[in-house]
């Protein structure tokens, strides 16, 4: 689904006035969880009700979108499956190495299934390969990525 900007800038809006920051010239990107409208509702929910507050993306999806990397501070709306801004997202750290590096810290700070290192990496190595066939690009295990946590933010 596509995302509805001017409704991205009017939440946006609600939300930097809510949270007593100053409303940005340009507005923070939006997206979506995951690679399909299903999944992206799942994890939005694991964000907005549970303990979702790290994401992990391909820093080859970046490329081939034209996004810039994220910065600590940066902020960026969280969209539904509808593309529904739901939640602004401010980074509270950055980090980019290799798949392999991830530790189980961040596995737990994605609170997405069963919280352990094993179950992280056997989802995100099937993510990260559906990813990667629809790029053309080859998956390998050290590919790199970009680990980032998150606060959360969702007007009432």
């Amino acid at each position: 689904m596509p995302i509805d900007s001017e409704a991205v800038a009017r939440f946006a809006r609600v939300c930097f006035e809510a949270l007593g920051r100053p409303v940005p010239d340009v507005m923070p990107p939006a997206e979506m969880f995951g690679d399909s409208p299903e999944l992206a509702d799942k994890l939005l929910d694991l964000v907005i009700n549970g303990p979702k507050r790290a994401t992990a993306g391909a820093v080859a999806d970046y490329e081939a979108s034209g996004d810039s990397l994220p910065t600590v501070g940066g902020a960026w709306i969280a969209c539904d499956g509808a593309g529904t801004p739901r939640a602004m997202l401010t980074t509270t750290d950055v980090r980019i190495g290799p798949l392999s590096s991830v530790d189980a810290a961040f596995a737990w700070d994605e609170g997405e299934g069963d919280p352990s290192l094993a179950f992280w990496t056997d989802a995100h190595e099937r993510f990260f390969r559906r990813r990667f066939a629809e790029l053309g690009l080859a998956f390998h295990p050290d590919i790199p990525v970009v680990f980032e946590r998150f606060d959360v933010y969702v007007p009432e």
